[in-house]
């Protein structure tokens, strides 16, 4: 099939009116939430309530309008860059060790700072990897059947943009989002789901016990071993690690499961 005729089918295909539909449901519950948790905080910092959230409606007003752009783009485009995708992914997630270059935030050097505003590389980074194994999954689908090429092989490829996250970032959250997607779409793909049920697991311990490792004997992590402290016992750290934890049993305290009416005259 000629290019431009796959271009042209593409381009009039039928609107998704469901999945957009789904979008804006998410996206309107996400900004619902960064009102409720920001507007006390934003009321005493800029003196307006809705200072934050009216950003977070201007992105994602634009982010609306670039989604129905990129619609539009055949997606076998993309085929085309799914080396560039994975090594620069792995390059952004670098940048942020350079001086200068990285922006550090929380004790957190995950941003680059573009002066004007700062971008956190790891989220660009889930988007252009979904289009690297989108490329690379169905280019290897006569391996995928096998433990060494079928499942080993797709993880080790993943390994060094992990290994960046978690060593020089510190974005484990981000790491786990990754390894999820990545495993969704193997098992899609055709990869056993009995590799991901004995050598995922057996992986997921290993890592887990790294981790702590890694947190007990550097400071890479460190964190992390607090929260699961005050979680077990947050009155202990109610003012600090464990203090939303203890402020969230106050609500249900004294709201239940379905929060406190208040009664006016």
């Amino acid at each position: 099939m000629p290019k431009s005729t796959k271009t042209s089918e593409n381009s009039n295909k039928p609107f998704d009116f469901i999945l957009f539909i789904t979008v804006l449901l998410m996206l309107s519950l996400g900004i619902i939430m960064v009102l409720s948790a920001s507007s006390p905080s934003a009321l005493a910092e800029t003196g307006d309530s809705y200072s934050y959230v009216k950003t977070q409606a201007v992105s994602a007003v634009l982010g609306i309008i670039f989604m129905l752009i990129i619609s539009k783009i055949d997606y076998h485009f993309y085929r085309k860059f799914y080396k560039i995708a994975y090594w620069g992914s792995l390059a952004l997630l670098l940048l942020v060790a350079i001086p200068g270059v990285g922006y550090t935030a929380n004790g957190a050097t995950r941003w680059i700072n573009l002066g004007f505003t700062t971008i956190q590389p790891s989220e660009i980074v889930k988007v252009a990897l979904i289009i690297f194994y989108a490329t690379y999954l169905p280019d290897h689908k006569s391996e995928l059947k096998g433990l060494l090429k079928g499942f080993f092989k797709p993880f080790l490829i993943l390994s060094p943009i992990i290994l960046v996250l978690v060593l020089v970032q510190d974005h484990l959250s981000a790491s786990l989002v990754i390894i999820i997607i990545v495993s969704i779409m193997m098992i899609i793909a055709g990869t056993k789901v009995k590799y991901f049920l004995t050598f995922g697991i057996a992986g997921a311990g290993l890592g887990g016990i790294a981790l702590m490792l890694m947190a007990k004997f550097t400071e890479k992590g460190a964190f992390r071993i607090a929260r699961l402290t005050a979680f077990l016992d947050p009155w202990k750290y109610a003012q600090d690690e464990g203090w939303q934890i203890v402020q969230s049993l106050y609500a249900i305290g004294s709201g239940g499961i379905f929060g406190a009416r208040t009664w006016s005259k």
